[in-house]
């Protein structure tokens, strides 16, 4: 079976006992320096309660890695927060996650955006490889400040 894409949002989170078992493990196995909130628990209640939800890698049943999105001003969705579950790490489940993401942003007709301000060097790196290229001066977004350094994976180049 190949890894899918599986969005959870609140509803989702609501109906699916599954999703809500495998998405706090996949979180619970981040190093803890990567986790924005206090507590798994905390952090995906407050992204879920604001109206985000999580773009996961699926496989026999099973979400096995994820990353916070955010849907932008402009339509563009804001990537953050990706984790993959301990046990299949090393696997490219993460980079199929994020080539998941590129092909489901096309459909949407949507870019993907990620903050890069904090990002290790190896995350910009692997970033880099899978396409996404830095915005720089008077082509930010609207509404992003000046100080703020993020990628993005457009249209044209997602599709190359």
């Amino acid at each position: 079976m190949p890894v899918t894409l599986q969005i959870v949002d609140q509803a989702r989170w609501d109906a699916d006992a599954q999703a809500q078992l495998d998405l706090v493990r996949i979180y619970h196995d981040a190093p803890q320096e990567r986790m924005p909130a206090e507590t798994v628990e905390s952090f995906i209640d407050q992204h879920l309660s604001a109206q985000h939800c999580f773009g996961c890698a699926h496989f026999n049943d099973r979400l096995l890695g994820a990353v916070a999105m955010v849907k932008g001003e402009d339509s563009a969705w804001w990537l953050s927060d990706l984790c993959v579950r301990k046990t299949t790490r090393r696997r490219g489940v993460g980079s199929r996650l994020m080539a998941l993401l590129a092909e489901w942003s096309i459909r949407q007709n949507s870019i993907l955006r990620i903050e890069t301000t904090t990002l290790p060097m190896a995350d910009r790196m692997l970033l880099s490889k899978l396409g996404y290229r830095p915005v720089k001066g008077a082509d930010k977004a609207p509404g992003v400040t000046a100080d703020c350094d993020y990628v993005e994976l457009s249209l044209a180049s997602s599709r190359q």
